[in-house]
């Protein structure tokens, strides 16, 4: 973490903080659509962003006018049901490369072209998660998906607080974020992901306004508080 974000936050205070905003990103994209319309009623989405010094447009994520039967249509469109709106939630379709000696009949694989289902994306943060000693109840049993990533980092900053209330070691501290950072690093495709839901989520507008908050709250979270590098795996643009 920065020497500023040191002075101005409290690190156990902001580890939850950060382990909240990133469980509500988790099940806005695993379609929990009720968790979502409260967390936008209550204004749970916009108290926890304006805990942190970054500037996130939180206006399209205030008020109760967004009724969950909605938004479940709004998501299964967005996320579910392929079309002229559909933007797959895993980082493997986003891939610029084509994983190596990968072979799949799916959809969104074709023999050396980039985009695809559980690609060297998936396996990457699959290690990850091996490592943590993780295993992500979101996210369809797919590695790389979006809800299953900020599942894990919901846990991994949980975890940071929990060692940091109970005066862990500076060796599991040092792991934990050791390991944050290394996750982070290989959400360089949320900017991709971003983009393509800007694009087509055009009627109401939420599950953009949600994507790019998650999209600017990674960004910094992995250049402020952690010190990630800029690493993507190797498929990945920066």
């Amino acid at each position: 973490m920065s020497e500023t974000a040191h002075e101005d936050f409290d690190e156990t205070a902001t580890a939850t903080a950060r382990a909240r905003l990133y469980g509500l990103l988790a099940a806005t994209f695993d379609g929990e659509a009720e968790t979502t319309a409260a967390a936008i009623d209550e204004g749970a989405f916009a108290a926890v962003a304006e805990a942190f010094p970054i500037d996130i447009e939180t206006a399209p994520l205030r008020g109760d006018e967004y009724d969950a039967d909605a938004l479940k249509i709004g998501y299964d469109n967005l996320f579910v049901v392929p079309g002229s709106h559909y933007v797959p939630p895993f980082a493997s379709a986003h891939a610029v490369d084509p994983s190596e000696e990968f072979e799949s009949d799916s959809r969104y694989h074709t023999a050396g072209e980039a985009g695809e289902l559980l690609g060297d994306p998936a396996a990457d943060m699959a290690e990850l998660y091996a490592v943590g000693g993780f295993s992500p109840e979101r996210g369809d049993d797919i590695p790389d998906h979006v809800a299953a990533c900020f599942e894990f980092m919901r846990a991994l900053c949980e975890r940071e607080a929990a060692l940091r209330d109970g005066d862990g070691t500076e060796s599991d501290l040092d792991a934990v974020r050791e390991l944050q950072a290394r996750t982070l690093s290989r959400l360089g495709w949320i900017d991709r992901f971003e983009e393509a839901v800007a694009s087509r989520d055009t009627a109401e507008g939420v599950f953009a306004a949600i994507a790019r908050l998650a999209r600017t709250f990674t960004a910094w979270d992995a250049r402020e508080v952690v010190d990630a590098d800029a690493q993507p795996s190797e498929n990945m643009t920066a």
